[in-house]
């Protein structure tokens, strides 16, 4: 059977169950978008590159499942770059799918010409030049299988015009998206479990793994079985029963006390799905340093980078836990549970209620909002502020930028996991620096009429970055106040977007279930002071247990 290679892509995709994708057509990528447009699958038209890129993100954060988009060459690809960066960082499945200048013309400096597979290669986990249309059913399948297997990642397919023109003789090929992959190591894991029997005050600190392979039961089984308490990375947030007695929180940079003064005195860390970023450890050098670690972790090459482990274990989290369970005592640990409860009753109190806070603002949020609502946020102090504050469902609920920081990437998120996701209630927490990154995404949200609610976090400025200017720079607020202050909901409104100011004067009367219960769009505009920070803090370079408690930074 011949096909032209536009119809091998389109093909492929059917092939692979993907019935959505998102993009923005260009000169280069037309003939794929030709056959596209008679194949049934439905088009997101984003309103930029780097907007399609997050909203695939939504739909494949969302799912666990890989997400398609699609870029011109030249500019097109440019703008995509952030998105897939950032998918590789947190390790999300999507399929990038570009147009590239004809072969002829690679490396003339041709219209819209630039190297995407150089580009790509450093940020993505696998990237391809497709040189031949015969070369496409293999690329496709593999790709399908790489950006799913092991730590899932993004992959970029480059396909030259008149690749995508070229037609080939077609031999079917396997699209299982199963790989071979090594059984976990068996005597590492009993080592494990014995050695977890034998600690007197172990932790566990879940990151994006377990929510990558869903390993939810097993992780609070293992934690119930054996009474050891969870720490969470930011992707791990949703990883664990944020109800239950044993949760600590979040760890880190902005975690609580408490939770990075118990890790900071555990005699064995379980690190499970986490590689120790920076903003998790604080300075490494004072990082838990009477702790044994036992590292679980699918990405082998995590292993041993940052932290030595004693005993390292790389493979699958769901299946290790699942086989450490069978092996580990159950144990009550009275008295490192008494020391958690001091350490509780010491460092978390609960604050003075402020109905003008953005904490307090979330919380009236998150107690009209629907359990199992998923929610998306850009980066900054309400990303924190969330991060510390929202009652996530466990699973798939919690999306957000965390290796690399990204703002612009709440509001396209949203629209992708409101796409995937037509049931579920979908909450966007964004602030007035990161929603301008890609506000043109409103008018992707207003077509699609989503189930989307955008809760803008007003203060007027870039907050994080000048709340590190107050604290560590002599208070030399330099480029981080807007002089000009938009008109929100106008801009939404005439994007067709409901929308409505919720002044300082309104926090306390303010009923979000008016704006929560009703289908499609909806944006707050919620003003909130200048001055509040986000708190605890660890300074830059200083060790977790060094937190910054108040204004005053000593």
């Amino acid at each position: 059977m011949k096909m032209n290679g536009a119809q091998i892509i389109v093909k492929s995709l059917k092939d692979h169950g993907i019935d959505v994708v998102t993009g923005i057509p260009g000169g280069t990528n037309l003939p794929i978008y030709n056959e596209l447009g008679k194949s049934g699958i439905t088009h997101i038209l984003a309103r930029h590159e780097q907007g399609a890129g997050f909203i695939a993100q939504g739909m494949a954060r969302s799912t666990g499942k890989p997400a398609v988009v699609m870029a011109t060459s030249g500019p097109g690809v440019m703008n995509l770059l952030t998105a897939i960066a950032d998918a590789n960082l947190d390790s999300v499945p999507v399929i990038a799918i570009t147009g590239q200048v004809p072969l002829s013309l690679i490396g003339t400096d041709a219209f819209q010409e630039v190297d995407t597979y150089g580009l790509t290669f450093p940020i993505a986990k696998h990237s391809y030049l497709a040189r031949s249309a015969s070369e496409l059913p293999g690329i496709m399948a593999e790709a399908f299988r790489v950006a799913s297997s092991g730590r899932p990642g993004p992959v970029v397919i480059d396909v030259p015009k008149d690749v995508q023109v070229q037609e080939a003789d077609i031999i079917e090929t396997d699209i299982s998206l199963s790989s071979s992959r090594h059984a976990p190591d068996m005597r590492s894991i009993i080592e494990a479990a014995k050695m977890i029997n034998r600690s007197k005050r172990p932790v566990i600190y879940a990151g994006g793994g377990i929510v990558s392979s869903g390993a939810f039961n097993e992780l609070a089984e293992l934690s119930e079985k054996n009474s050891i308490p969870v720490a969470v990375s930011l992707m791990g947030l949703s990883s664990f029963d944020h109800s239950s007695d044993l949760y600590l929180g979040l760890l880190g940079m902005h975690g609580n006390v408490s939770t990075n003064h118990l890790v900071n005195r555990a005699d064995l860390i379980i690190c499970t799905g986490a590689r120790f970023g920076d903003r998790t450890t604080g300075k490494l050098a004072g990082f838990a340093t009477d702790s044994a670690l036992i590292h679980i972790d699918i990405d082998p090459s995590e292993i041993n980078k940052i932290r030595k482990s004693r005993i390292p274990i790389s493979g699958d989290a769901k299946e290790i836990l699942a086989i450490l369970n069978s092996h580990v005592d159950r144990n009550s640990r009275e008295d490192w549970i008494k020391t958690i409860n001091s350490e509780r009753a010491e460092h978390e109190k609960e604050p003075e209620y402020m109905p003008n806070h953005p904490v307090s603002i979330i919380k009236k949020i998150a107690s009209a909002a629907s359990p199992d609502a998923i929610i998306t946020t850009d980066v900054g102090q309400h990303q924190m502020w969330v991060a510390r504050t929202y009652p996530f469902g466990k699973g798939r609920s919690f999306l957000t930028s965390g290796g690399l920081g990204t703002m612009g990437f709440g509001l396209p998120a949203a629209i992708g996991a409101a796409y995937a996701n037509p049931d579920k209630e979908i909450i966007c927490f964004t602030g007035d620096g990161s929603i301008l990154m890609n506000i043109q995404e409103l008018a992707t949200l207003a077509e699609l009429n989503l189930n989307v609610k955008v809760v803008l976090l007003n203060n007027g400025q870039l907050g994080l970055v000048r709340q590190q200017q107050e604290l560590f720079y002599g208070g030399n607020f330099f480029a981080t106040r807007f002089s000009a202050s938009p008109d929100f909901t106008g801009i939404a409104s005439n994007f067709g977007i409901r929308s409505v100011n919720v002044d300082p004067g309104m926090h306390s009367t303010f009923i979000p279930e008016e704006y929560l219960s009703g289908r499609g769009p909806v944006l707050l505009n919620v003003h909130i002071d200048t001055e509040y920070n986000v708190y605890p803090m660890v300074p830059p370079g200083e060790d977790n247990i060094n937190m910054l408690k108040d204004a005053v930074c000593e």
